[in-house]
């Protein structure tokens, strides 16, 4: 894989934009495991899909991390990785027309509010790897 910048340099936005979408990704992945019951009786989002969202983000979050802290994460692996939130993102937004989750006014919200977070990590890690 080629790598995104030479030896010895830096790219300081996609390196932010990687170690912030790190911690978040993780402590999301948390929330969702550990809390899904309580999450799902304030936003009507069925227990099952809060868990196993959560479940299904720690490798997300280990695949980020190893990404963050290389000093030069491979350019597919970033490439995948902005593949990966844009299609989080897309697929939040979608689940909520499918007629499969009820949620609740919060419910929407909070879809709404991470998918939109993601899309916006896809964003700026995208600029970094422009930048680099």
């Amino acid at each position: 894989m080629a790598a995104i910048t030479a030896p010895g340099t830096r790219a300081p936005l996609l390196r932010r934009v990687l170690r912030a979408d790190a911690v978040l990704t993780g402590g999301f992945a948390v929330l969702l495991a550990v809390a899904a019951a309580l999450l799902a009786g304030l936003t009507g989002l069925p227990e099952p899909l809060l868990r196993w969202a959560g479940i299904g983000l720690l490798p997300v979050t280990a695949f980020i991390t190893f990404l963050a802290i290389r000093p030069t994460p491979p350019r597919a692996a970033v490439w995948t990785l902005i593949a990966v939130n844009a299609l989080w993102t897309v697929d939040s937004v979608a689940l909520l027309f499918t007629g499969w989750i009820d949620p609740n006014p919060l419910g929407v919200a909070f879809v709404v509010a991470q998918a939109v977070l993601v899309g916006i990590f896809a964003e700026l890690q995208y600029l970094g790897l422009r930048r680099s």
